[in-house]
């Protein structure tokens, strides 16, 4: 009777899902570095940026920083920057903020023992079990919204899944825009590639919030990912979206591309050293841009394959580059920022086992945003339908396993010890009954057949039960209320600026 009764609940909740709720790491990070270690890499990283320096590429960077103090090479592009300018210039970055979203009970909190997941964002591809891999549409980048939407435990929509290729490159960050704000009420990343889509994404998050720039200061809603040109670079694109970003009291989340052996040294050291070094130049640039600037440390430090040079993700070298990171945000005072990472082409083993080493290495490193958190392949060329699905059931078990062990007299169950007694069992105690519902984590899709009802049911494996369930998801999916009024100016703002990018 029992085993009926479970299976009649699990087909009533076919998804599994648990329900929306902020996530906190009670357990306190892992640290793989002592105090004087973390101090021996921040002081290497002053050390590069007062001798060797960065590269700026834009101009007008350059001049500010001139105006700031830093010794400016125009010659090679190259800023110098005193080790008591950046130390002053970092010491004014707040060590948390809170990102609004369209729905208010879906604000976001960084800094402390937050952690907020991340889908994927910005790769060229998408890939499901029925097309294969492909370049995106927009209809097919609406729908992996709409999943976003759907599954409760991402708290953050990316930034873009995909590109949506049947769409004018110079305006389709608008059509992203627009999709964002109608098909989600979360809160959704910049899509930071130059200063006129840093822009755009500003004045329509004033729109859809209903706020103007100054209220937006002061209540921020973009969290924008800034990548450095490893080794040692910042390139013009990224250089204009800091300045509208930053200008705007949004968030740069400032991550070098530093993979060792190519990219930074082969070392984890020497490449956790030039990783602090070009995170710390361009928060010292955010500063300058606008004292306070709210800012973050991002990591995507990891390893090349020596043999191939492909790049190897969620490697042992990238967890622990992942929980150094951690350390030394810190030790900065600055949020924190790491990834869900894997190299593999499809929804297997080794995609499975690198995201979990990434995400122990994320969470475990007290990472306030795991960015990619869900549908990552291919190295972040691919967004998978699939791989969202199977990453959420990942993060998921994440979320439980942060749950803290409650110790109160009711969870001690003495009576039901004792009443049971040796020989007996605890299927039908009161204490077992009362708990029935919410005993255990249920799965997304996870099986947990034996063998016979397995293979009775078609022996499906995770990807196939992930590919029903993002279209039974799908099939379900509400769209969230929109004001007309806000959407009308949505709508009117995305057509005026298409003719003006024309």
């Amino acid at each position: 009777m029992a085993r009926r009764s479970r299976r009649k609940r699990r087909t009533a909740n076919a998804t599994g899902q648990l329900k929306w709720r902020d996530i906190v790491n009670r357990y306190g990070p892992i640290n793989v570095l002592n105090e004087e270690q973390v101090q021996t890499i921040i002081d290497g990283a002053l050390a590069i940026l007062q001798s060797k320096g960065m590269r700026f590429l834009e101009p007008g960077s350059r001049k500010r920083l001139a105006a700031a103090g830093a010794d400016i090479d125009e010659e090679t592009l190259m800023v110098r920057f005193d080790s008591s300018l950046v130390m002053e210039q970092v010491a004014l970055a707040p060590s948390s903020f809170k990102l609004r979203a369209r729905n208010p009970d879906r604000r976001l909190q960084f800094g402390g023992n937050a952690i907020n997941f991340a889908s994927v964002g910005g790769p060229a591809f998408v890939s499901d079990l029925d097309k294969g891999r492909r370049p995106g549409t927009y209809e097919e980048m609406c729908d992996y919204l709409r999943l976003v939407q759907s599954l409760n435990i991402i708290h953050q929509e990316g930034g873009g899944p995909f590109e949506a290729m049947d769409l004018p490159a110079e305006t389709r960050h608008l059509d992203l825009y627009l999709a964002q704000y109608r098909l989600t009420d979360k809160n959704c990343q910049s899509y930071a590639l130059g200063g006129v889509r840093a822009r755009d994404s500003v004045e329509m998050a004033c729109i859809a919030m209903g706020l103007d720039r100054a209220a937006l200061l002061d209540t921020p809603a973009l969290l924008a990912i800034i990548n450095t040109n490893s080794p040692l670079q910042l390139d013009v694109p990224m250089t204009e979206a800091v300045d509208e970003l930053a200008a705007a009291g949004q968030v740069c989340c400032i991550t070098p591309f530093t993979l060792a052996g190519s990219m930074s040294p082969v070392t984890l050291a020497g490449t956790l050293v030039q990783q602090t070094a070009e995170v710390l130049a361009v928060v010292t640039y955010a500063q300058i841009v606008r004292p306070c600037a709210r800012v973050m440390y991002g990591s995507f430090a990891s390893n090349v394959d020596m043999r191939s040079g492909s790049p190897a993700l969620g490697t042992p070298e990238y967890t622990k580059a992942a929980l150094a990171s951690g350390q030394l945000a810190r030790k900065l005072g600055l949020p924190y920022r790491s990834s869900n990472t894997t190299m593999s082409n499809c929804n297997d083993a080794q995609a499975a086992y690198e995201s979990q080493m990434s995400l122990w290495g994320s969470i475990m490193g007290g990472a306030h945003l795991v960015n990619h958190a869900a549908g990552w392949l291919e190295g972040g060329l691919t967004a998978s339908f699939e791989k969202l699905i199977i990453d959420a059931e990942m993060l998921q078990m994440m979320a439980e396993y942060l749950r803290p062990i409650e110790l109160s007299d009711d969870e001690l169950a003495l009576d039901a010890i004792a009443e049971v007694g040796p020989g007996g069992h605890h299927f039908g105690t009161a204490h077992t009954l009362q708990r029935y519902e919410t005993a255990f984590y249920e799965p997304l899709i996870s099986s947990r057949e034996n063998f016979e009802s397995w293979q009775e049911a078609g022996s499906t494996d995770a990807a196939t039960r992930a590919n029903a369930t993002w279209k039974r998801m799908l099939r379900d999916y509400e769209q969230p209320p929109l004001d007309a009024a806000i959407d009308e100016a949505l709508v009117d703002y995305v057509e005026r600026r298409k003719q003006e990018l024309r």
